[in-house]
């Protein structure tokens, strides 16, 4: 029996048993606006089915079993025969069973596929990010693959299969499969046209023979893996199967996995090949054009990963200062509290309706979507996923010394924070990437103009915005220089120009007034205390 010096109270319960998604009012409404009337019902139905699994104690519980029992790599099984597989705990298998069964990797070809799938990401991301690296990668093989149609039409139904098998056997003996990438190597990082695996042409044609290593390979544990390699005719993309058709293994040495900060439930490797069978997919030559349909999806899911992130970051925030007091009343009660948690609200908000915008414009298809997704998917993953460490890490602070412990769950967001920035091109790279579109291809800046020139005369510190970016993008001599800076702007008018059609008057408000209007401050925490914050923080409240 407790003394009576270890009565429990003023302890917050844990935020389970409720809708992850339908309690994001944002995400809700965002699928709602950029799904057809006659699909609602059916997908916000889906989608609530998902948040409720999410949202228990046992999901939950999963995703806290894969984080702290990370995988292992056993190379040689006890005869002393080379093996390479990788083990992971049980409930890894649970949770990456249940996102595929979800459809986060069969969004090519549903309606509304991608906006639907786009919200099952934001949503599963709160359970456990890691399970979400090969979600990602399969879903993102499918245009990849659609550069050689017979293999797209051997490969593509597995891929988009809501059925997990996790056996290493031949893919066509399978009900569904699972994709990886390997294309950064030791010497290269970003510049991939240095690379130095070798593709040496066979007999029977699109066959080639690899030799050499990859510094990261995702998700080692899959069925087939896109790479690059030199081929005679240049840098070329190729599919590398895990198991042969005569159920043979491939040659697939997995020299270690790596040791990371977060993500930690999920494998990456340094692999190497050697004599490695792979088939051609595209032209000789024409790798980077052929890869880029899977860096493009890739790059989108980690705009959605780090939305998801930061959702659960403010509604832990958020669910923990309605129940805690201090000094006589609850912490949302609190002016300068309430001013934190709508700061970060907003940000977070403003990530998810930019994220399911870029969604529905790929549902969209058509060719001034396209354009609009050329710049603004890598200026949304530049900015997006850069605020994410930052949010996460004052939520944390929010819970005070509590969010410092394990077991509130908040340490796993922070070490997860950072790894969207990194991973498929980090800052820079999107920077340059804006840049290079914006040169050359006129449409995309075009798309984007007549985007954000929907919401114009709605808000006045918007429209200045709009004008002072008119002004930088009219010199673009030395731009490289402040590229970041440029890419910044072209994120934040976007979601301002979003946020003023779509969301509530006070969340547009606010966003304009402190990301636009420069009526706020460099840290979290620093809005114009004459806006409607209590709202804000209301609409970002988690129901349980």
């Amino acid at each position: 029996m407790a003394g009576s010096t270890h009565t429990v109270t003023n302890q917050v319960p844990p935020l389970v048993g409720y809708d992850v998604f339908s309690a994001d009012r944002a995400l809700a409404a965002a699928v709602e606006r950029h799904v057809a009337p006659g699909l609602r019902e059916e997908v916000l139905g889906e989608l609530s089915a998902l948040g409720r699994t999410s949202g228990s104690a046992q999901v939950q519980e999963w995703g806290v079993l894969a984080n702290d029992n990370p995988p292992r790599l056993r190379t040689h099984d006890r005869y002393g025969n080379r093996i390479d597989e990788v083990e992971f705990h049980p409930s890894w298998h649970r949770l990456l069973g249940k996102g595929v069964s979800a459809g986060l990797t069969a969004a090519w070809d549903r309606p509304a596929g991608h906006v639907r799938r786009a919200a099952a990401f934001v949503v599963w991301t709160q359970v456990e990010a890691g399970n979400g690296c090969p979600l990602s990668m399969t879903h993102a093989a499918v245009p990849a693959l659609r550069a050689d149609p017979e293999l797209a039409a051997e490969w593509e139904p597995r891929l988009t299969s809501m059925v997990y098998d996790r056996e290493l056997r031949p893919a066509h003996l399978k009900a569904g499969a699972l994709f990886g990438m390997g294309m950064t190597e030791k010497q290269g990082g970003s510049d991939v046209r240095a690379n130095t695996t070798s593709a040496r042409p066979l007999a029977e044609a699109g066959t080639y023979e690899l030799t050499g290593h990859k510094w990261f390979c995702s998700a080692p544990m899959s069925d087939g893996f896109l790479v690059l390699a030199q081929a005679p005719g240049g840098l070329t993309c190729f599919l590398v199967p895990r198991v042969l058709r005569d159920g043979t293994r491939n040659v697939f040495l997995i020299q270690r996995l790596k040791d990371k900060l977060g993500n930690r439930s999920n494998a990456s490797a340094e692999v190497e090949f050697d004599g490695t069978w792979a088939r051609r997919v595209g032209e000789e030559g024409r790798g980077v054009r052929t890869i880029i349909g899977m860096v493009a999806a890739t790059r989108l899911d980690c705009v959605l990963g780090s939305a998801g992130l930061m959702r659960q970051a403010v509604a832990q925030a958020v669910h923990h200062c309605s129940h805690r007091e201090a000094f006589g009343s609850k912490l949302t009660d609190k002016p300068l509290m309430r001013n934190v948690l709508a700061d970060l609200a907003l940000e977070s908000e403003a990530a998810t309706t930019l994220a399911l915008r870029l969604a529905a414009a790929c549902d969209d298809g058509g060719e001034r979507e396209r354009a609009l997704l050329r710049i603004a998917v890598p200026a949304a993953k530049y900015w997006v996923t850069k605020r994410c460490p930052a949010v996460a890490v004052e939520a944390a602070e929010c819970l005070g010394g509590n969010g410092y412990v394990e077991e509130s769950g908040m340490p796993r967001l922070v070490r997860e924070s950072p790894l969207n920035s990194i991973w498929e091109g980090a800052g820079n790279v999107q920077a340059l990437d804006v840049l290079r579109a914006l040169r050359r291809e006129p449409a995309a800046l075009d798309a984007y103009l007549r985007e954000v020139g929907q919401s114009r005369g709605a808000d006045h510190r918007l429209d200045k915005a709009v004008k002072d970016l008119l002004t930088e993008l009219a010199d673009l001599d030395g731009v490289e220089g402040r590229a970041r800076r440029l890419v910044e702007r072209l994120a934040l008018v976007l979601q301002g120009s979003l946020l003023v059609r779509f969301a509530p008057p006070q969340v547009a408000d606010a966003f304009c007034a402190s990301r636009l209007g420069g009526d706020g401050g460099a840290a979290f925490g620093t809005l114009p205390h004459t806006l409607d914050l209590a709202s804000v923080v209301d609409r970002a409240r988690p129901e349980s």
